[in-house]
């Protein structure tokens, strides 16, 4: 990247992330040095771009001009490079958003066969539970899990994720198997972070809905730590296929209440609002949409 494109990508993520340490990180500089990267593109232009406080800093007028017109322009300018090395040749550094679980299990093993054919693409999964400001993050997308709320993102839906009640053969001997949803009443429930002490399930057993009011003993703040305590024979819980399909293959879990249906949890691929998904962000996402498509290999 010449000095001058540095310069301003720089300033770019500066203003983005709030920071020049953070976007001198993703730069491999030195905090002082993405600070005067800025300062040498404030005065090749002959204005003052940001404010800086000890606190924050922010956008003056012809910082805000500059912005607007520059986010765009350089992801045009990465994408006019990979298209002359071709589509199969994307270089730089593709960060995804997602959460650890799925992230882990749905999408690293789907990997392997994309970066093959992207021998000089690098991919940082950015794995956590909460959901951040893709922006500030520097995601080129994300994927989510449940419905999206806020309608200023670009989405597309990438499939649907069966959920399933679920708990170790142990926990069942001990205390027997429900036969219905009414039977969770008398067992340990286990439950996610986002849900609230007590929360009303519903099921579809032969298209019928029932409720059932559930309270849970244990809380989990990851997917991943929810399926854990069920196999740890702790209780029931409720998870999507791809959080407990490995346990479950094991035998470490059982499905249980197999002729109720859950509502599945849709996933999707979300592009950061506010400006244009680079080249690499909409060919991953659409190999993604391919590689979901396909049915799952017979053993």
């Amino acid at each position: 990247m010449s000095d001058r494109l540095q310069q301003l990508a720089v300033f770019v993520r500066t203003v983005e992330t709030g920071s020049f340490s953070r976007a001198a990180r993703e730069f491999g500089l030195t905090q002082p040095s993405a600070s005067r990267a800025v300062a040498a593109l404030e005065d090749r232009l002959g204005v003052k771009l940001i404010a800086r406080t000890t606190r924050r800093i922010s956008l003056t007028d012809p910082g805000e001009a500059l912005l607007e017109r520059l986010r765009d322009a350089l992801a045009a300018v990465e994408d006019a490079e990979n298209a002359a090395r071709g589509a199969d040749q994307l270089t730089g550094v593709l960060r995804v958003a997602l959460p650890p679980t799925y992230g882990a299990r749905r999408i690293a093993p789907l990997l392997p066969a994309f970066l093959e054919k992207q021998p000089l693409l690098k991919v940082d999964l950015m794995m956590a539970d909460r959901y951040e400001d893709l922006i500030a993050e520097g995601a080129d997308l994300a994927l989510r899990l449940g419905e999206q709320p806020d309608s200023s993102f670009v989405t597309r839906r990438l499939e649907s994720a069966r959920r399933l009640f679920i708990a170790a053969p142990a926990y069942l001997a001990r205390w027997g198997e429900p036969k219905g949803l009414a039977d969770l009443s008398r067992l340990d429930m286990i439950m996610g972070q986002a849900a609230l002490d007590e929360q009303t399930w519903i099921a579809r057993r032969n298209g019928a809905p029932e409720m059932m009011r559930v309270e849970a003993r244990i809380r989990a703040s990851s997917a991943s730590g929810v399926v854990a305590c069920a196999a740890a024979g702790l209780g029931v819980a409720v998870a999507s296929i791809w959080m407990c399909a490995e346990e479950l293959a094991s035998g470490a879990l059982r499905e249980i209440l197999t002729d109720y249906s859950l509502d599945p949890i849709p996933v999707f691929i979300v592009f950061p609002a506010g400006r244009r998904p680079s080249q690499k962000a909409r060919i991953f996402a659409e190999y993604l949409e391919q590689a979901v498509a396909r049915p799952p290999r017979q053993a």
